[in-house]
Formats: C-alpha cells, structure tokens, sequence
C-alpha cells in the first residue's frame, strides 16, 4: 500500500511534466519544419509525421529526465507536509522508499530500452526517408521571389528573381540539382507547377548545363524552348550511412567509431533512467514546512552537467577521441557515485563525528 502511494505521488507530476516536455519539443521542431511548408520545401502533409517521429525519438531523453524531476518535486513535498516523518514513525524505512522508487524507475527503463534499442532506428529511417522525398519536393507557386532555397542536404538550390502575383509564374528561374555523378544548372526564364498534385514544374526558354565533376569534356549545354523537369526525381545514388538509423545489430557487430558511441548511447539511457530516478530520492530531502522546490535548482544543475558529460563522451568516442573503453561509460559511472554519495555520505559523516566526540 505504502508503494502504491509512494508510486502515485511521482506518476501525477511525471504525466503532467513529461506531457509538457513533448508538447515544448514538438512545438520547437514544427516551427523549422513549419517554416519549410511555408517556404515550399517541404509538403505540408509530411509535416505532422516528421514532428510526430522527432517526438517519438526524443523519449528516450525526456523520460529520464520528467522520471527525475518528479521524484525531486513529489518527495519534496511529502518531506514539506511531513508525510515522510509520519511514515518513518510507522516503520517505513528508507529502504523501502527507495525500493518504490526502484520498481518504477526499473519500469521506465525497460521502456526507454526498448524506446532507444529497437524504436530508435526504426523512427530515424523514417524520418531520413520522409527528408529524402523532402529534398526533391518543390513548390515552386509557393516560393517568394529574391531568396536562396536551398535543400536539407545541399541537393537543390532554387532562385527566382521576379513574381508578378502568388499565382503568376516564376521569372528568372535559377536551379541547381546536385545528382550521384553530375551537376544540373538550369536557368529558365519562366517557371510554373504543372498541376497542383504534380511535382513537374514547366521550365520555358530554358537553358541546361550539364556538368560532370570527373571529365570536363562530358560537360554538355542544351537550350530549350519548353521542357519539363522533376526536382521530386532521385537518381540511383546509395543512401547515405547514418549510425543513429542503423539496427542494433548491425553496431553491435561494427567497430566504427561513431558506430560504438551510438550502441553506447542507446544501452546507456535506461541505466540513466534507473540511476536519475534513484538519485532524485536523497536530493528531495527537507525539513518538515520547507518549500518543495528548494531543491529544484540544484536537481537541474546536478542534471545539466550530467547531460554535457554524456553527450560529450559520445562526442568524444565518435571522433577517436576516447576508446571503445571506458568509451561513454565514466559518465553513468560518475553518476552512480553521486548517488552513492548522496545516499550514504551523511549517516557516514554523522558516524565521523560521533566518533570524534
């Protein structure tokens, strides 16, 4: 019964806080992709999956942490109303508390395992997939004159001049498609969609230089009254390699550097989860009367630091920096001894003093 109530006052806060999270980092990824929908680079039906994935992939960070501000804040204020001294007087031990917060904490971690094991890379090869067709799509009645578009990968890069009227076509159409094995530059002297579910955009007056990076006497030079051209198109180019999308499997059985960091990553946040929950116990600890979010500060200072530790040894055994050992390992390690001093330094520190008197 004491679990079960122990369990609840850290779920009411961790739904609403981690609802907040998502809410702030989906509103923060729709606004670039928003501004790209506007801009005619990206289709608007794309939108709501692309936010939706960059979500999904953000759990595996925005739980830990939602998991360990409630603890922080829900404890806190069973230490502030003085439910904890009634609960210890009735011989509920620490131990006991701690173990609540293990059992939820241990829950949440097999989540987030699964969240960056198996969900991860799947949510990332779509969200690559949904950028690739992105890269090529092209909303050309949608485009201001006098700026540079240009696509996520450097692929594209379109300029219109002049635009008489949101419906009028394009005047003075600059267009530059980078293909596997050449370069496109197309200049048009007017520009129009062909129709508003089709991506071929009708290109008059045209001028096509075909450049090839190898051989200079392939290059070609085409004039065209009238053509018609695909920026949506893709040639037979392999895609690129990309660790965070790559399967577990796969990393687990590579000895790449970055393909190291991302299995590390991914293994290392539910220990984080399991060891943020735990340490959010000692440090909500308070006086009887004491305002719940006296500790808040500290929480999210002792979080931040950790946060830039394990981000910077991913960093560190992406680039070779750091082996494969101890690789980003000393950081959840550094953590665990945080809380093994939080939990154990005070009783141990009052022993000392005992002693000396």
């Amino acid at each position: 019964m004491i679990s079960r109530y122990l369990i609840g006052e850290i779920c009411k806060p961790l739904a609403v806080i981690l609802g907040i999270f998502i809410v702030l980092f989906a509103s923060y990824s729709a606004a670039g992709f928003l501004a790209d929908a506007v801009k005619g680079l990206l289709p608007v039906d794309t939108v709501a999956e692309m936010i939706a994935l960059k979500a999904l992939i953000s759990l595996e960070v925005l739980i830990p942490i939602s998991l360990y501000i409630s603890v922080v804040l829900g404890f806190g204020r069973l230490y502030g109303d003085s439910e904890f001294i009634a609960m210890f007087a009735l011989q509920v031990t620490p131990a006991r508390v701690m173990w609540a917060v293990f059992m939820l904490s241990g829950a949440l971690a097999l989540v987030v395992a699964g969240l960056s094991v198996i969900v991860r890379p799947l949510a990332y090869n779509e969200l690559h997939e949904l950028s690739k067709r992105a890269e090529g799509a092209v909303d050309v009645d949608a485009m201001a004159a006098g700026t540079f578009y240009v696509g996520q990968h450097g692929n594209r890069v379109i300029y219109l001049s002049h635009r008489d009227g949101p419906d009028a076509p394009a005047q003075d159409v600059f267009i530059k498609l980078q293909r596997h094995d050449r370069t496109e530059i197309i200049y048009s002297r007017f520009a129009s969609k062909l129709r508003q579910d089709n991506p071929q955009v009708s290109l008059t007056d045209a001028h096509i230089y075909t450049l090839d990076p190898n051989d200079e006497r392939e290059d070609q030079v085409a004039t065209a009254g009238g053509i018609v051209i695909n920026p949506d198109s893709t040639d037979n180019a392999p895609p690129e390699y990309s660790s965070v999308a790559a399967s577990t499997a796969h990393l687990a059985a590579s000895s790449l550097p970055r393909d190291v960091a991302e299995l590390q990553w991914r293994f290392s946040t539910p220990i984080s989860t399991l060891l943020l929950g735990l340490l959010g116990v000692p440090l909500s600890r308070g006086r009887p009367r004491q305002n719940k979010y006296e500790k808040f500060g500290a929480a999210i200072l002792i979080y931040s630091a950790y946060y830039l530790l394990c981000t910077s040894a991913r960093t560190w055994v992406q680039h070779g920096v750091v082996g494969g050992f101890p690789g980003i390992w000393w950081a959840p390690a550094t953590l665990a001894l945080l809380l093994v001093t939080f939990m154990y330094g005070p009783s141990l520190t009052a022993k000392f003093k005992r002693r000396q008197a």
